[in-house]
């Protein structure tokens, strides 16, 4: 068996325990390849039948428009239930406080709307496309990963994991995140689309696109960023590796049009994907904070 054939029949067992041991799982779906390939790996654990969850998508409202435009075409070819959490409503809500500021962003009010979501529809188990490789909070993370009764991870409450057993046993009130894809590195996920001949979102392709360089990166230029007179627009040739809201995801520099190139791109790249978002750099243990409070 080839490498990948290994990688996906473990995610496939993985999905297939989730439907056997949870009452009510969803699948959280970002509109990024990870979550992508994840409803690639339902369709072949199911199907012919319909997948035992719905997809489940936190909507910051400053999403990139041809993630949104993807994210309806999945749905319509699939034929599967998606349910959409408005990070919005929680603002009119008075549940989170939008930030203010030339680097304002959403993305980290997106854990009110999911917990509030997971809550509202009665989720005891959301499936998620993270990986050990991202980010090191990430990698400490178990496949089936335990939630408390207010959605907040504990890295000291974690289960062992021997061999393929996964123990989804939980409380009432208690959910767990679970992560199919977790033993995959980015260069395995994009063999594997590459393999499987999986349609992506536009902007995972070099395009030409208007951008403003801030902290360092290359930002979209898009009005939720806040663009003012000290911000001089580009246009350049860019894509982006990772998919979020839009005023925490930088582009690249890319020329990169084809599968091929993208794939010689990662193999030379000495940053990890998770170096274009901004909302890791807040501090070193940004990311574990917000898993410990009911992030993805």
């Amino acid at each position: 068996m080839d490498y990948l054939d290994h990688l996906e029949a473990e995610a496939i067992y993985i999905l297939r325990e989730v439907a056997g041991q949870f009452e009510k799982p969803a699948l959280l779906f970002s509109g990024g390849k990870d979550s992508i390939t994840l409803v690639h790996l339902a369709i072949k654990a199911f199907r012919p039948g319909k997948f035992p969850f719905p997809l489940v998508h936190i909507d910051t409202g400053h999403n990139f428009q041809e993630t949104i435009d993807y994210r309806d075409w999945l749905i319509e070819q699939t034929g599967e239930k998606l349910i959409v959490g408005h990070v919005q409503d929680s603002i009119d809500a008075g549940k989170v406080v939008e930030q203010k500021g030339k680097n304002a962003s959403r993305n980290a009010l997106q854990t009110v709307t999911l917990l509030d979501t997971i809550e509202k529809n009665g989720f005891d188990a959301c499936i998620g496309g993270a990986r050990r490789d991202e980010e090191k909070a990430r990698a400490k993370e178990r496949i089936f990963s335990v939630r408390d009764e207010f959605g907040q991870w504990d890295p000291k409450r974690q289960r062992p994991e021997l061999w393929n057993i996964f123990n989804g046993k939980i409380q009432k009130g208690e959910n767990v995140r679970v992560f199919p894809i977790s033993n995959w590195t980015e260069l395995d996920v994009w063999n594997y689309i590459k393999r499987e001949n999986i349609a992506l979102p536009s902007i995972y392709f070099s395009h030409e696109r208007d951008v403003v360089f801030r902290n360092g990166q290359w930002m979209a230029a898009h009005p939720v960023l806040q663009i003012d007179d000290q911000d001089i627009v580009e246009h350049k040739s860019v894509r982006f590796r990772t998919v979020g809201d839009m005023t925490c995801t930088a582009a690249v520099d890319s020329k990169a049009v084809e599968l091929d190139d993208i794939i010689e791109e990662i193999k030379a790249s000495t940053v990890s994907e998770r170096g274009a978002r901004m909302d890791d750099k807040v501090s070193e243990a940004a990311m574990e904070e917000r898993k410990k409070q009911g992030y993805f």
